[in-house]
């Protein structure tokens, strides 16, 4: 996810203009998306904001401006990491209206979540959510066809190769982490769950047979 927090936070600072006058910033980011019928910064753009983030990092996005649309955008996880979309609801629990955002993080009691996203505070910026209100956390996927990494890979071995496995296995719904390169306990434990569920000898080697049933399931 570092190229998409690149991406948004790059943004950082970018603020709606009070009176007739708009960022072009920010009604751009609803142009590039698709969503030509805004034409200002006064339309809640959170939505907006993400997707047009993921567009620029090349993942999957919802084409919408409601934030709880993301809530059918790639896949939910437990155990989010910072990158990862996430939302609230706002007003009513089983209202439309709702928060969305990029995590960052939570806070040291856990009743905060950190957030970075646009319009908070009329801008894009970093600010702390409620945990109370969160609806859910989402993984984007890339919008392209994963690729998988050539050769073998096992426990000890790093490098954009291990990245490109992790990458891949959290497509698939595997918890490994976050994407440092480093083939490690939680990569091994994921690697044995895949290959135990798909009928393979669960030894935590990365090889051609665990690399087509890892394919075989990214492209179900």
């Amino acid at each position: 996810m570092s190229e998409l927090l690149k991406i948004a936070t790059s943004q950082l600072g970018q603020k709606e203009i009070s009176g007739p006058e708009d960022n072009p910033a920010i009604v751009n980011y609803a142009k590039e998306i698709g969503l030509s019928w805004i034409n200002d910064d006064e339309t809640p753009w959170c939505s907006v904001f993400v997707g047009w983030c993921a567009l620029k990092a090349g993942l999957n996005y919802s084409k919408s401006a409601l934030a709880r649309s993301w809530l059918h955008i790639g896949t939910p996880v437990n155990v989010p990491e910072p990158g990862d979309v996430v939302v609230f609801w706002r007003e009513s629990l089983l209202g439309t209206s709702g928060h969305v955002g990029f995590f960052m993080g939570y806070s040291q009691d856990l009743k905060r979540i950190y957030c970075l996203g646009g319009n908070q505070g009329n801008q894009v910026s970093i600010s702390a959510q409620s945990a109370e209100r969160l609806l859910g956390f989402r993984r984007l996927a890339k919008s392209a066809i994963i690729s998988l990494p050539e050769g073998v890979l096992r426990k000890g071995d790093t490098g954009e190769k291990v990245v490109q496995l992790q990458d891949a296995m959290k497509a698939a719904n595997y918890e490994v982490g976050t994407s440092d390169g480093v083939f490690g306990a939680k990569m091994d434990a994921a690697i044995k769950l895949l290959q135990a569920n798909g009928g393979l000898k669960a030894d935590g080697v990365y090889g051609p047979k665990t690399k087509n049933l890892l394919n075989t399931i990214l492209n179900a």
